[in-house]
């Protein structure tokens, strides 16, 4: 799997990063999230699909490659 944050909907509410903090890091500046790496770790995707249904900005996307 792969996620992605889309920079123009992130508003920094740091919600992902509280949940996978492992998978996204903040901006230190605007406290915008990015993912660490596109790949998702195996032992990280039910914390991914997580932080994606928690963003209010609906700013995360994962893609299922399989």
């Amino acid at each position: 799997m792969k996620v992605r944050v889309d920079p123009e909907r992130c508003q920094g509410h740091t919600l992902c990063a509280m949940i996978a903090p492992k998978v996204f890091q903040l901006d230190d500046v605007d406290g915008h999230s990015s993912p660490v790496s596109e790949d998702v770790p195996a032992d990280q995707e039910e914390l991914v699909a997580e932080a994606v249904r928690s963003c209010p900005e609906r700013a995360i996307s994962l893609i299922d490659e399989h």
